[in-house]
């Protein structure tokens, strides 16, 4: 009896050590590897993109979470859209589970964007595929100072100094807007120009926080509600003014060609009311 107790000790021993095994030292270089091949990515968003589980979240600085992968692809578009945007990060460390399934990279950044750099930190969470690829899964970062306030010095920008490039692609395509004043990705008083040809349209949408628009040149029109309805549209000559309080369904047309300045506080956004409105949602 005693025999036989102690073979079943031997084997139960002998299969629990042939159990797979994990080189936590490797698996860790290759979660830094995979970190600082991602790095490399950022100027190719489907590859930027293609890093993240389908599950994922994102935690961007000054913005809503960002669940799943059409919200992330939301957020790094509005982010990437903007002018001068690049983006830098050099992972310091990573560690894996004892499984070797489960890991995290830490490390440092740098982003500049509308002509102001941010250096920050992050922490990046990852899980293994099915496939031994490792994906993220959690992924925040947030600026090492504070964000600054709004100028207090003296500013003069001539007409020549305003830098125009494409409107984000939250916006339907044909608009040109331009950075004034602030930073419209982070969560601080922003100015901005847009340019708008006749006819431009933009669907019932709303905005994160109150907007503040002066007509600069040509005529716009507002309607209120969340179906576009043209004859329920109140035209804004040049010289007028409106103010779109935070999530207030609304629609807008340019009656004619047109230029608005826009004062708000960031970070920007314009959120459909029909998902199927957003151009950086469609398929190209």
């Amino acid at each position: 009896m005693r025999r036989h107790v102690w073979l079943v000790a031997v084997m139960s021993s002998l299969a629990a050590g042939c159990g797979p095994s994990v080189n936590v030292e490797q698996e860790r270089n290759n979660l830094l590897a995979r970190d600082r091949e991602w790095s490399t990515s950022a100027k190719d968003t489907e590859k930027f993109l293609s890093y993240f589980a389908p599950e994922a979240s994102a935690y961007p600085q000054g913005m809503p979470i960002a669940a799943g992968g059409a919200a992330i692809r939301k957020a790094f578009t509005t982010m990437s859209s903007m002018p001068g945007f690049s983006v830098a990060w050099t992972p310091t460390k990573a560690d894996v589970s004892a499984t070797g399934d489960i890991g995290y990279t830490a490390g440092t950044y740098e982003m500049t964007m509308t002509g102001v750099s941010e250096k920050g930190k992050y922490v990046t969470v990852w899980k293994k595929q099915s496939s031994g690829e490792w994906k993220a899964m959690e992924d925040i970062f947030n600026a090492d100072a504070a964000p600054k306030g709004p100028s207090t010095e003296h500013v003069m920008v001539a007409p020549s100094a305003v830098k125009w490039g494409d409107a984000p692609p939250s916006m339907p395509p044909g608009a040109k807007m331009a950075v004034v004043s602030g930073d419209p990705a982070q969560a601080v008083p922003f100015v901005i120009r847009a340019q708008m040809p006749a006819g431009y349209r933009i669907p019932p949408h709303w905005h994160p926080t109150d907007e503040h628009v002066t007509v600069l040149s040509g005529t716009v029109a507002l309607g209120m509600g969340e179906k576009f309805d043209e004859s329920a549209l109140k035209d804004v000559p040049s010289g007028g003014y409106f103010v779109a309080p935070t999530e207030m369904r609304h629609f807008f047309m340019a009656k004619t060609a047109a230029t608005i300045q826009v004062h708000g506080m960031g970070p920007f956004a314009i959120n459909y009311v029909n998902p199927a409105d957003d151009p950086s949602q469609q398929k190209k």
